[in-house]
């Protein structure tokens, strides 16, 4: 079942006032998806693609110029509060009230949420010992360092057990033991609650970890709607490493009669391969008496998609 359904989205930033109003650029260009009950959607994209735009419209803060976004089954347009009520965000860049404490900002937001005190008190204290920030309690948060702030704004996400939560580079500023414990919070919080996310980051090994599904932006469209490991498999192929123990250069002489491509530094080579054309290759090089003493295979990563589509 689908809780959030984008259609025909749309968003151009103008300059001037009508009926002098001129178009400066598109930043979203009719795109549409759908984001299932329990599911993990990463949004991909070189910087300027419109993920954040997007995600703005999804929080009703950015107006669409044309479209339609449907929670729950209903438009959002319509029935803003009650949809909102049900969704959960977080930004790596974002910033809450700087002299207001950590427990007054989080006690605020439950309060928005319509959560009883003692279930507010019940959710914090979860909250900032999950992330490690339950010393920080009373601190007020324009002293935190990024880090700190980062995990703030993720418990607010999480506060009031939402259906949805959008998430924006949400480990953007962490620490790397830090980023593991929020991706583990995030899985469990989907196992448990069956929470739907949408998450955008610039960290591949996060992407590939957490996400069901992946949406691929360039220049606001969406040109790719894939899982991690076909979006990874669909650019680039095996890299196949070899430390060649006798006859390297019967090796490069047969290399140069095949359609492969390799590197040959002293005696390591490294080729590139289809998956299924491993086994076929690695018999050959025994019928040649190619003998090697160690191998490796390195498989196309999700970092390798992102880099062919950021260079164009």
């Amino acid at each position: 079942m689908s809780v959030l359904n984008v259609k025909n989205l749309t968003k151009t930033f103008y300059s001037g006032f009508w009926p002098f109003k001129q178009s400066l650029y598109t930043a979203v260009n009719n795109i549409s998806f759908q984001l299932k009950k329990g599911e993990i959607l990463g949004f991909l994209g070189p910087n300027g693609a419109g993920k954040t735009t997007t995600i703005q419209m999804l929080l009703g803060t950015l107006t669409p110029s044309s479209g339609s976004i449907a929670y729950f089954g209903t438009d959002f347009a319509q029935h803003r509060i009650s949809a909102l009520k049900r969704i959960g965000y977080a930004s790596g860049y974002d910033r809450l009230p700087a002299r207001l404490t950590v427990i007054e900002n989080l006690d605020i937001i439950g309060r928005i949420y319509s959560m009883t005190q003692p279930h507010r008190v019940q959710q914090i204290e979860k909250l900032l010992k999950l992330f490690g920030i339950g010393e920080l309690c009373d601190q007020q948060t324009g002293t935190l360092s990024a880090g700190q702030t980062t995990r703030v704004m993720l418990a607010k996400a999480f506060i009031a057990d939402p259906e949805i939560v959008l998430l924006d580079e949400p480990t953007a500023s962490l620490d790397p033991d830090v980023a593991h414990e929020v991706r583990k919070f995030i899985l469990t919080q989907r196992k448990r609650l069956n929470t739907a996310i949408l998450v955008t980051s610039h960290n591949m090994d996060e992407v590939a970890e957490l996400c069901d599904r992946v949406l691929v932006l360039k220049k606001g469209e969406i040109i790719a709607d894939n899982t991690p490991d076909v979006l990874a498999r669909s650019t680039a192929k095996i890299r196949l490493h070899l430390t060649i123990s006798s006859n390297m250069t019967t090796a490069l002489s047969y290399l140069n009669t095949t359609q492969v491509l390799y590197t040959a530094e002293a005696a390591h080579l490294t080729i590139e391969l289809d998956e299924h054309a491993i086994a076929p290759f690695l018999a050959s090089l025994s019928e040649h008496k190619i003998n090697y003493s160690a191998i490796s295979i390195d498989k196309p990563t999700l970092e390798d998609y992102f880099l062919s589509i950021a260079k164009g």
